[in-house]
């Protein structure tokens, strides 16, 4: 419906997509006035719908960062043992690995707005349930649902930022989804330091509280709409994201090309899997959001406390506070990063941060393993561990954290994303859960010999970054399809 034409005195003119009038784009100036109040229209209308969305991260990250504070409160208030109190914990990812495997078939059903709408609900119910929990059982059950509500979230919040976002600022603001779960963590810790636990639980339902209302403000996905064949709908959600001054003519052609060329079948097939346009996006998506956790963060973070401790830090729990702070700062460098370095580069230094720092962290355990607890040398290398730990998070919260989720939502077609996308998540998020419960394990058995493997881990990234994922930086996402076709 958005189309160019020329007046006889040899003007632009364009229809306006939401009344069908007619304008005279006059002179050179008056162009370029309104090409850039057209791009700043865009750029405040998508960042408003990222603001909303990205209430689900920050759920995410305070379901992720609730257990640390509360955990000797929860287990003395209802006589929980230390593996009840590890169980609950757990939890979480087992019931995100049960929304993950729905998320993608959900999001392609009903929408990206509609499965943010249905997580929502077993977010709010999963908090208040935990809140007047008086056993195990409740809290069991609000951790699972809980987990389920994240599951899908992890998956739809990055595709529909992605799928909203210009080309230009898809990067920053698909990081916004790493630095909201990061603010979310961070949120819990600071007030798990004021408030009891039950207080805790009924401030998690606010996020999705708020989210609820602010879905029924945004647009839906303008490609989700195109693939299921709402044309109209399409282009006045695209035009609406773009500002009504904004010629949408090559985007919307360039999406309906897109769409036509992979909607000739209806149905993924294993087969299909074969061709590389599939399995090479696929294993990319699949093998950075795997080696994000391989990478020991998980292990690292939990068991902060423990590391502050033998360093000689007296209170835990504000340390862990601080270091949530750092991850906030430095993904938010990340987010401000990624447009302009691109993601490979971002990648490479973040891998290779985090393989330095996690040596460090490997040789201080193994040198305080055989010198005198009160030496000078046993307190030089509880140093060097802490200062270890906080440059590994910086250098994951740089790359390692929101990157692979963006280049997830940019590389997967579109004919498999909903299928291959839950693949992904369910990968993470069940590394993840082996990560958390095997951290414990590997400590008691070489606190210097589990951080070797997680160094090594973070040297496979590296290596994976550097040889095979691809630059999407600048691309639109029909030219990255493109692109392994």
């Amino acid at each position: 419906m958005s189309f160019r034409d020329e007046s006889d005195d040899g003007h632009l003119r364009k229809p306006l997509l939401h009344t069908g009038s007619w304008y005279r784009m006059g002179s050179r100036q008056s162009s370029m006035m309104g090409s850039s109040q057209a791009i700043r229209d865009s750029s405040i209308s998508v960042l408003a719908c990222v603001l909303i969305v990205a209430l689900g991260p920050i759920q995410f990250g305070f379901t992720c960062g609730y257990s640390s504070p509360t955990q000797a409160a929860i287990s003395n208030d209802l006589q929980l043992t230390v593996s009840e109190f590890s169980l609950f914990g757990s939890l979480s990812n087992v019931g995100a690995m049960v929304g993950a495997i729905a998320s993608g078939q959900i999001a392609e059903y009903i929408g990206r707005k509609g499965s943010l709408m249905i997580a929502a609900i077993p977010n709010i119910i999963g908090w208040l349930a935990i809140s007047f929990a008086k056993d195990s059982s409740f809290l069991y059950m609000g951790r699972l649902l809980e987990g389920f509500g994240v599951g899908i979230i992890s998956y739809t919040v990055p595709v529909y930022i992605a799928e909203i976002s210009p080309q230009n600022m898809r990067g920053g603001l698909g990081s916004v989804n790493q630095l909201a779960v990061t603010i979310g963590i961070m949120l819990s810790y600071l007030l798990g330091l004021f408030v009891n636990w039950r207080v805790l639980a009924v401030l998690g339902t606010l996020p999705c509280l708020v989210l609820i209302p602010g879905l029924f403000f945004i647009p839906e996905s303008p490609r989700w709409l195109a693939k299921m064949g709402m044309t109209e709908d399409f282009e006045v959600s695209l035009q609406v994201l773009r500002g009504f001054e904004t010629d949408i003519s090559v985007e919307v052609n360039d999406i309906k090309r897109s769409v036509a060329s992979t909607s000739r079948t209806t149905a993924i097939r294993f087969r299909d899997l074969k061709h590389r346009r599939y399995w090479f996006p696929l294993m990319i998506g699949i093998g950075l959001l795997v080696l994000q956790q391989l990478s020991g963060t998980n292990g690292v973070l939990f068991y902060s406390s423990t590391i502050f401790e033998s360093a000689g830090i007296s209170s835990s729990n504000a340390a862990t506070f601080g270091l949530g702070a750092v991850q906030v700062i430095a993904t938010a460098v990340s987010t401000w990063l990624v447009d302009k370095t691109g993601r490979r580069i971002l990648l490479i230094i973040s891998s290779t941060g985090m393989t330095f720092s996690l040596f460090v962290v490997a040789v201080s355990f193994f040198v305080k393993g055989f010198v005198a607890d009160d030496s000078t040398l046993y307190s030089i290398s509880g140093i060097l561990s802490l200062v270890g730990v906080v440059g590994m998070i910086i250098a994951f919260s740089l790359g390692m954290g929101p990157i692979p989720w963006i280049i997830m939502s940019e590389i997967l077609p579109i004919k498999i994303k909903g299928l291959a996308g839950s693949v992904a998540t369910l990968a993470n998020w069940f590394i993840a859960w082996v990560v958390t419960m095997t951290a414990p394990l590997l400590l008691s058995w070489s606190s210097g010999g589990t951080f070797t493997l997680y160094m090594l881990m973070c040297a496979l990234t590296l290596a994976f970054a550097a040889i095979l994922v691809p630059e999407t930086k600048g691309k639109t996402l029909e030219e990255i399809q493109l692109s392994f076709r």
